[in-house]
């Protein structure tokens, strides 16, 4: 008697899916046949991965946030449009007419500019570069002169940051967290040997970014010499001076600029000599390093709690 049941005869020729353990579908190899070398390789996954190379899966995916330019022509002609660019790379050894002019602009609106290798290009991008890479910023830098004028036509008692050789990313995104809770009115940076602003740091801000003005300035000795002549007490913290935060020796509450440097380097010795003070903060702890994020909101905090004092 015929077997009935009520699933539908499967074809001969059907071929059944696989996958693996992160539920990926694999192909299975085809068994050797009789005259054929066995391939020993496991089989190609479509996603195109290389089964050579460890995978992690706790790893965050790459950040998707950057926009980027590709090609002379389009990076010209957004210069001339006047959108901010973060950063430009041109292949070394490019000498043309277009060159030119996007140097020129560069130039002008302090946006750091490297020649490269093409070996760095190709690092960036698999796009089809044409020799010429920029980086579009998620933010609009502002002038400082411009921010320093309007704070004292407001009324206002300046509190500017500055940051000297900080290139961390994530750093930067914590200060500018640190600077927007503390009431710092802008955040300046020198346009070469600080950190990108890009999606990372825009993260790590919480949106401070989208609120905290940042000025870029290409010569950072000349803009702390502005500071001074315009009034503002420049105030570096170091751990190069007897002078203690804690003890109130310096008055914090008039128009001031902090002054921050890097974790490995420190401040520049150039910028340290133009600083009207030195303040170190203390410390009862055996490494005597604090991240450069923490330092930073700690001589904020300072600063805001010697005006609120003097508003009471």
């Amino acid at each position: 008697m015929e077997k009935r049941n009520n699933r539908p005869d499967r074809p001969l020729n059907e071929r059944r899916q696989f996958f693996d353990s992160e539920n990926r579908p694999v192909t299975p190899r085809r068994p050797a046949r009789d005259g054929e070398g066995r391939d020993d390789r496991p089989a190609r996954r479509p996603e195109g991965g290389r089964d050579d190379k460890p995978r992690y899966p706790h790893r965050p995916a790459a950040d998707r946030s950057i926009d980027m330019i590709f090609g002379l022509r389009p990076i010209l002609e957004a210069l001339n449009a006047g959108r901010t660019l973060d950063k430009i790379f041109l292949l070394r050894g490019t000498k043309n007419s277009m060159t030119q002019d996007i140097q020129a602009l560069a130039k002008a609106a302090n946006i750091p500019m490297s020649m490269v290798p093409i070996e760095k290009l190709d690092g960036i991008t698999k796009k089809n570069h044409q020799g010429a890479v920029a980086y579009v910023s998620p933010i609009d830098y502002m002038p400082l002169d411009s921010i320093l004028a309007g704070l004292y036509e407001e009324g206002k008692t300046p509190l500017l940051l500055v940051l000297d050789r900080i290139t961390d990313v994530r750093n930067f995104g914590s200060i500018a967290r640190n600077a927007e809770c503390l009431g710092v009115h802008a955040i300046v940076v020198p346009s070469h040997g600080a950190a990108q602003i890009n999606g990372d740091a825009l993260k790590t801000s919480a949106g401070a970014l989208n609120l905290i003005p940042v000025c870029r300035e290409a010569n950072l000795k000349n803009t702390l010499t502005f500071l001074r002549e315009s009034g503002v007490q420049v105030v570096a913290c170091t751990e190069k001076t007897d002078a203690s935060l804690e003890t109130g020796a310096v008055d914090l509450t008039g128009p001031l600029a902090i002054l921050m440097g890097s974790e490995e380097d420190g401040i520049s010795p150039e910028y340290l000599q133009i600083a009207d003070y030195k303040l170190r903060i203390p410390m009862a702890g055996q490494i005597s390093s604090l991240n450069v994020s923490v330092a930073s909101g700690i001589m904020l905090y300072e600063v805001l709690r010697q005006r609120l004092v003097k508003g009471a």
